[in-house]
């Protein structure tokens, strides 16, 4: 049904416009509280073979909603209706941007991908922690806070700039993400490097705890696949001595050539990060890296090219305690989570494995 619909309708309009109007429509459908209820016992059933503890939390299950999706922290009650056991805003950064100019969002319908070149347009981390202040919740999903650097703020007082925003938004982040890994911002890239990520990280940390004093909200770090994979494993060591909580891993890929990708050159070619299924091979070469080096010492998160319960069974297997999606969800639509959940129980159910938890690594385990 759905994809009758996305043919019909949302293919024919702007990448951006129909991301808008169907954000609305959930948060519309989030607020009305018998019909929310309906949806949420439709799309989100629970299963507690699936229930999740990592970064010193609970969660209903390990799938959650990637960073990207809800920028500013409007829609948090309807993601989670639909599914998503955690859901990452943002990115936000220290002050307000709007971001590229459009159009900045493309779809490669052919090889279940998009191309962004947003370029964190969002409302500050002043206004979106004023948001999340204020937010009564009805659903209560865990509620992850992805920072990075605002634009105009050049590559020296970066860390500044990533301060600011821990200090407005770790009181209401049940955790913290550091973005250094996003194409569509000049010169955070360069952030990766271990020699400029080892400050940010710990101003970060010492920021939260700070401003937090009565409980340590976890913080991790998210990075590229375009990393080689000397920087990976540095970035894993860098990971463990400073007692970072997790890492995400990936974010979007500004590679195209040896990606099999099927759509026309002109949509192809277009710059920006590439995220979705061509990006799933990488993505979970990067989580079996991360995980042979740093083990259970610290949470790791897959993302990157994650469509249905195969694959987030194969990023568990592969060390990701979570895992998270975005791109497969503009072209499954709202039984998306759903179909995770079923999968995966269904998975654990004829595994050899007891738990989910058990299972987690255990590929990798395997091989070493």
């Amino acid at each position: 049904m759905y994809k009758i619909f996305f043919r019909l309708v949302f293919k024919r309009l702007d990448p951006e416009q129909a991301h808008h109007m169907a954000f609305r429509w959930i948060r519309l459908a989030a607020r009305v509280p018998v019909l929310r209820t309906f949806l949420a016992a439709a799309l989100a059933p629970r299963y507690k073979e699936l229930r999740t503890e990592a970064l010193g939390l609970r969660m209903h299950g390990p799938f959650g909603l990637a960073a990207g999706f809800d920028k500013n922290a409007v829609g948090i009650d309807g993601m989670a209706m639909l599914g998503f056991d955690h859901v990452e805003i943002g990115t936000v950064t220290g002050e307000p941007q709007p971001g590229n100019p459009k159009q900045r969002l493309f779809r490669l319908v052919a090889d279940r991908a998009l191309i962004n070149r947003m370029g964190f347009n969002n409302d500050g981390s002043l206004r979106v922690a004023a948001r999340l202040a204020s937010r009564t919740p009805v659903f209560k999903p865990v509620v992850g806070v992805n920072i990075g650097k605002t634009k105009v703020v050049p590559e020296e007082e970066a860390v500044a700039d990533y301060v600011k925003s821990a200090e407005r938004l770790a009181p209401y982040a049940d955790y913290l993400v550091v973005n250094v890994s996003s194409p569509n911002t000049p010169g955070l890239r360069n952030l990766q490097a271990t020699e400029a990520l080892r400050p940010l990280l710990s101003a970060v940390r010492e920021a939260a705890d700070r401003t937090v004093p009565t409980r340590r909200v976890p913080l991790l770090v998210k990075i590229a696949p375009d990393l080689a994979d000397e920087d990976v494993d540095a970035v894993a060591d860098l990971a463990v001595e400073l007692g970072l909580d997790g890492i995400i891993a990936t974010n979007t890929t500004i590679a195209r050539e040896g990606l099999g990708l099927k759509s026309d050159a002109s949509l192809v070619e277009e710059t920006g990060g590439l995220s979705g299924a061509p990006l799933k091979e990488r993505s979970l070469e990067v989580l079996r890296r991360l995980y042979a080096r740093v083990g259970d010492r610290i949470t790791l998160v897959g993302v990157g090219g994650i469509e249905n319960a195969e694959d987030a069974w194969q990023r568990i297997l592969a060390g990701a305690t979570l895992v998270q999606g975005y791109s497969a969800f503009i072209y499954e639509g709202p039984f998306w989570g759903r179909a995770i959940h079923k999968g995966l129980a269904a998975r654990l159910a004829t595994s050899p494995y007891a738990t989910l938890a058990d299972a987690v690594g255990a590929d990798v385990r395997k091989t070493a």
